[in-house]
This record gives C-alpha cells, structure tokens and sequence, in this order.
C-alpha cells in the first residue's frame, strides 16, 4: 500500500506544471517580460520595402523605460517627428510646443484638413495611437504565430491568416470611411526572434500580399527589424513640458472589444 502511494505520488509531481517543460512561446513570452523588467532600453526598427516602391519608411529610435515612459523618434527623409508616451496617452513635439494627439487633429481640421510635418501635426496625429513598446509588441506576436519553433537562442514561425492581413492593412478594420478594408490575397507572414540572456534581443517580421485599392493592385513585401540596444544603460531624459502636457491628456479610449 504504502509502495502504491510512493508511486502514485511520484506521477503526480511528474505531471506537475512545476516539473513541465516550457515550450518556445513561453520562452519568448519570459524573454520578452524580462525586457520589460529592465530599468530602460533603447531600440531601433528599420523597414526594408522593394526598390522602387512608392513609400520608403525610415528609421524609428526609441527609449523605454520602466515607469511608463517611451521617447519615439521617426525619420521620413529629412523630417523628424518626435514624441513622448505612457499609458496610451502620447504628446508630439511641434512648432508650438508638445501637443497631444486631439489637438494636432484639431489644428489638421482647422486647416481644411493639412497639417504638414512634424511642426503642426504629421504622424503625431495618428502614428502612434497603437504603439507598443517592443516588449509589448513581442509579447502580443508570439500570440499571433502559428508554431514556433527554436532553432538555438532564435524562434520562428509562420503568422496566422488574420495577423497577416492586420499587418497588411495597418490594423485589418474599417476604413476612415467606415468601409471595410481591402482583404489581400497571396498573403504571407513570419516572425522571428532572437534571445540573448533570457532577454529579448532582436525580432523581425515579413509580410508579402497584394491588396487592391481603387481597382489598382498593389503588392506589398515588408520587413520590419526590431534591435534592442543599451538595456539598463540607456540615458533617458524626458522634457518636463512633456510630461506635464501628457499628464493632463485625456485617458486614451478602452481597446475594442
């Protein structure tokens, strides 16, 4: 009896999570909360488009640090628009001082729907309503992956139809317009990372398709680069402008349901 018990015992601990083997999205996830655990980080992602194509992105650098604070910078040819966020509130750095997202809307509006740049409007408007540092958007990847797979300290795997078609149409929703966004056919998307240390060093992600916009079709093949850099070294100084500007900025709307 006592014997039975012992083995019963022991096939109880062996079946135990404790004792369980994480698979590699449980690797990534750790990976990627253990970057977000880190005092600060810095971060580039660059974007590579086929020559030729009509919009070439530039670099995004950013610091991120563990109170809330990211500070993004994104390059369009000569044009910097800087920016500063926390807790899905954002502030952009304009011609006029630190502004938030509804008043660059409101200032787009007021002139009949311009706004040119970084100075009284350009991305700050919209660019970074969905932004995520790259610990959160890691995070939010491996749940979008089919199967990873790890291959040393790297992990990769195809996306799910639905990411695919998120990431080719900016979001995968309804249009300004209320229309519905294009569906894109030939639709492909992997994502890979890397790991060093039990931290989050490196992920990419590619995506091809065609989507159709006013009977014209187009074809897009993206990879976006993510590099983490200077993990708890990282010199972060926030303008107090803008964090009194951000302080005082509407909560940001409750994600869709």
């Amino acid at each position: 009896m006592i014997m039975k018990t012992s083995i019963l015992l022991s096939l109880a601990l062996f079946a135990s999570p404790v004792f369980a083997e994480s698979g590699p999205a449980d690797e990534v996830k750790a990976a990627a909360k253990k970057l977000a655990e880190a005092t600060n980080y810095s971060w580039t992602t660059t974007s590579k488009v086929p020559e030729g194509s009509r919009f070439q992105p530039g670099p995004v650098d950013g610091k991120t640090t563990k109170d809330g604070f990211s500070m993004v910078t994104m390059t369009n040819g000569e044009r910097k628009t800087e920016a500063v966020l926390k807790g899905g509130k954002s502030v952009t750095k304009t011609e006029d001082g630190w502004k938030t997202s509804e008043e660059i809307r409101a200032a787009r509006t007021a002139n009949g729907g311009g706004g040119g740049g970084g100075g009284r409007g350009g991305a700050g408007g919209r660019g970074f309503q969905d932004f995520k540092t790259p610990a959160e958007q890691a995070g939010d990847l491996v749940g979008k992956v089919k199967e990873l797979k790890k291959e040393g300290d790297s992990f990769s795997g195809d996306m799910t139809d639905e990411a695919v078609k998120q990431m080719l149409t900016m979001g995968g929703g309804r249009r300004r317009d209320g229309s519905e966004a294009p569906t894109p056919t030939d639709a492909k998307g992997s994502v890979k990372f890397w790991v060093k240390d039990g931290a989050l060093a490196k992920y990419e992600t590619h995506v091809s398709g065609k989507i159709s916009f006013g009977g014209n079709e187009m074809e897009i093949d993206r990879t976006a680069t993510t590099e983490i850099k200077e993990v708890g070294t990282s010199k972060v100084e926030v303008p107090e402008a803008a964090k009194t500007k951000i302080a005082s900025a509407p909560d940001a709307p409750a994600p869709a349901k």
